[in-house]
């Protein structure tokens, strides 16, 4: 059994090499978070924990974590992604969501009526910025 502690230092250690830097960690009741910023920008992965999991399901969830990012590595290493593709989701933008909290609702949406999401507004009358 590896201790949460130690599967996220292994995290962060893998991430490191990469280039990562800024890292934060943090936890509530029902999900725990890490962050860091990768290639100027910033990523969050967030681990749905809750209140009612043993000590040994959080430990497997945090390695779970773990080999999700070690796979994505690999797919980059390999050339099947690039590294914007493999963390879009955990992208954060300006507004702190992360580009899958951001999408989710639109892609649902996009779905049930078969319209595209308008990606910007636009600004003035004449559509450019």
């Amino acid at each position: 059994m590896v201790p949460v502690e130690k599967t996220r230092f292994e995290i962060e250690a893998m991430m490191r090499k990469r280039g990562a830097d800024q890292f934060f960690s943090g936890g509530m009741e029902d999900k725990a978070a890490l962050a860091f910023r990768l290639n100027g920008r910033h990523l969050r992965f967030m681990l749905p924990l809750g209140p009612k999991l043993t000590a040994q399901q959080h430990r497997s969830r945090w390695r779970a974590l773990y080999l999700v990012i070690k796979a994505r590595l690999q797919a980059i290493d390999l050339g099947i992604m690039t590294i914007e593709d493999a963390f879009l989701g955990e992208t954060v933008l300006p507004d702190k969501q992360t580009v899958a909290e951001y999408m989710a609702p639109q892609i649902e949406a996009a779905y049930a009526t078969g319209q595209m999401p308008k990606l910007l507004p636009f600004f003035g009358t004449d559509g450019g910025g």
